[in-house]
């Protein structure tokens, strides 16, 4: 925000006094404000402020004409009693916070308002009626000022961002201020009455396009701002539905000084005429009535050139359109010594260029070969005390060995550095110390604006072989708006080529349109400009969708080979049988391998249990050879067991 600021206000206020156009006010970059007289072409007046240097002055704005006595006059008659209204009062806004206002009829300075702002003074706007003033300062504040006691009467906060434009209604009852949002207040209760966005960068420029009232629908303004080739129109309707402008004027390049003729109904055209930095003069003509969604452009442009053989244009400071439809009071040339003239243009054609023999005399270079201050030459034996810690020394080397020095050092390009520098190296966030990664990208800032400048393909080549997104996201943020275009340019035209540069171009084309998409919808013309790399991307999507479906239906054949080969190569199953178990179908044969089977293992158990029943016998035995009541235990017990013998052998 701050650099779109400070980019507006090194643009030289230049302004054209209002209604007759007699006088044209400048102030140069000294702080000195002149004001020429358009018809002797000459300088009528300059005042220095006393700050001149360390208050340069940012701003300028004719207040509205008014009557003024200049010295003692003799009586008129009632015949004669009416007397023209002459410009006089003039606003000037300083980097200091103050304004003031100077009086072209007293040819010295009116008065000073101070206390008001904390921050420079970056817009001034009067009052069409009531003698008050309003001014707009990066403390995002506007102050409205009573002329009459030199003070404040209100001021209030008007945005999060400085104020860098203001404009009043003709009636006198809304006033527009603008940040990157516009807002429309009301002057009785400075409340706001709409708010209007659309703008990616500072708003330098607002201005009243009709005089019609709000209620009606008839209420329209125009917007420019910094880097933005176009100027938008706004409708302020009754019911609220005004969030986007309704018409839009293309340009060459950012508009500088604008002045218009306003409507006072529907069957009244508007009148523009917009001078841009490039020095070119734009005419407008257009009936605002509703919504347009094509862009307008200029009815006539307008170039100056020398009449040298190899012509060089000639910048167009400011413009001012007259009651007569067909001239136009130009101011053209240098900010110190204008030329004023007015041109009658033939709008019927669509481009004009005037030659002009503009005189060159006033030259501002000072001649540094004649000095007065002698270098004294010093031996190299000869030490020099310094004052600081005692006993320091520092010895001077003689002006010759200086000279020597100084014939054998030579320039190191831009080339060369670019060899001593390995770009690939990028520090890593965790190990690498505070303000080198951000070092590194400002390098890669200024090494991207050099070579789009200078169209350098081996700086290009260093800056775009970077891989890491951290620092392409950080480059691309930090570039300039007015880098932005020639960057997609040269992204686009790398895009044509090797499809493993394509690779590397689709992230820097992605960073571009993540930071700078506000500042690219609002070029008038980028569609024609991005039309390449819109049908680019467009064929290589369609042709893309028919890969797809090449690489599905191949990916389907391939798998059913793969399966086909796979049953083929399984081998045949074995069908040998390693072991055989024939069965007989007669019942009786399976009841007796039954019983078989059953013998067998009562068999078994039988030998088990002999075994067991003679270690008891032995034992009984050892018992009752001791004790004889035992001994007729065991016989009942043997009887019994003799039995169960038996029963064994009956089964």
């Amino acid at each position: 925000m701050a650099a779109d600021v400070g980019s507006s206000s090194l643009q030289l206020p230049c302004v054209f006094s209002p209604k007759s156009r007699q006088y044209l006010a400048l102030c140069a970059q000294d702080g000195r404000l002149r004001i020429w007289n358009t018809d002797s072409k000459t300088l009528h007046q300059e005042y220095v402020p006393s700050a001149h240097l360390s208050a340069t002055c940012i701003c300028i704005a004719w207040g509205p004409c008014r009557t003024v006595k200049e010295g003692p006059q003799r009586k008129k008659r009632k015949s004669e009693a009416v007397q023209e209204e002459k410009a006089d009062l003039l606003a000037m806004g300083t980097a200091a916070g103050s304004v003031l206002i100077y009086s072209t009829a007293k040819g010295a300075l009116h008065c000073t308002l101070d206390g008001g702002h904390s921050g420079g003074v970056n817009c001034v706007q009067w009052h069409p009626e009531d003698g008050l003033l309003y001014s707009g300062s990066d403390d995002t504040n506007i102050v409205e000022w009573d002329l009459q006691t030199g003070k404040a009467r209100s001021k209030w906060k008007a945005d999060r961002a400085a104020v860098t434009s203001l404009s009043v209604s003709p009636d006198g009852k809304l006033l527009l201020s603008a940040g990157q949002i516009i807002k429309m207040w009301d002057l009785d209760t400075k409340e706001i009455y709409r708010k209007f966005t659309g703008h990616s960068s500072a708003v330098t420029t607002l201005r009243f396009a009709t005089t019609r009232p709000p209620d009606s629908n008839g209420l329209y303004f125009l917007s420019g701002a910094a880097h933005e080739r176009l100027l938008s129109v706004w409708q302020v309707r009754q019911d609220g539905k005004d969030k986007n402008s309704v018409v839009s004027f293309t340009l060459t390049d950012e508009p500088q000084h604008i002045d218009l003729v306003q409507s006072n109904n529907k069957e009244e055209a508007v009148r523009l005429a917009v001078v841009c930095k490039d020095g070119q003069l734009h005419l407008f003509e257009h009936f605002l009535n509703g919504p347009c969604k094509k862009p307008l452009s200029p009815s006539c442009s307008v170039q100056m050139s020398d009449t040298k053989d190899s012509p060089v244009p000639i910048p167009l400071l400011a413009a001012a359109l007259t009651a007569d439809k067909l001239s136009v009071q130009l101011a053209y040339g240098n900010h110190l010594q204008p030329v004023m003239e007015r041109v009658e243009i033939n709008t019927a054609e669509r481009h004009i260029c005037l030659t002009r023999d503009v005189q060159t005399s006033l030259s501002l270079t000072m001649e540094t070969s004649i000095s007065k201050v002698k270098t004294p030459i010093v031996n190299n034996k000869s030490k020099v005390l310094v004052p600081g810690l005692p006993g320091h020394q520092a010895p001077v080397k003689g002006t010759s060995e200086k000279r020597k020095k100084d014939t054998d050092t030579k320039e190191i390009s831009i080339v060369e550095r670019l060899g001593e520098i390995d770009l690939s190296k990028v520090p890593s966030e965790k190990g690498a110390p505070k303000g080198t990664a951000s070092l590194q990208t400002d390098n890669f800032a200024v090494l991207l604006v050099q070579g789009l400048e200078s169209n350098d393909a081996s700086i290009l080549n260093k800056v775009f072989q970077t891989r890491k997104e951290m620092v392409i996201k950080k480059t691309v943020a930090r570039l300039p708006l007015p880098a932005v275009l020639p960057l997609v340019e040269e992204l686009t035209k790398r895009l044509q080529g090797h499809p493993f540069t394509a690779v590397l171009m689709v992230r820097w084309l992605k960073a571009v349109l993540m930071h700078h998409t506000s500042y690219l919808a609002s070029l008038p013309d980028l569609v024609t400009q991005l039309g390449v790399l819109y049908h680019m991307i467009e064929s290589r999507v369609k042709m893309f969708h028919k890969l797809t479906k090449l690489h599905g239906k191949l990916h389907l054949l391939m798998t059913q080979v793969a399966t086909s080969d796979s049953s083929n190569t399984v081998t045949e199953v074995d069908h040998t049988a390693k072991l055989v178990y024939e069965e007989e179908s007669s019942d009786e044969d399976e009841a007796s391998g039954d019983e078989a089977l059953r013998d067998d293992e009562d068999s078994d158990n039988w030998e088990e249990d002999e075994v067991l029943e003679e270690k008891m016998e032995e034992e009984q035995v050892d018992k009752e050879e001791g004790n004889p009541d035992i001994r007729r235990d065991s016989k009942e017990n043997g009887e019994e067991d003799m039995e169960h013998g038996n029963e064994s052998e009956e089964e």
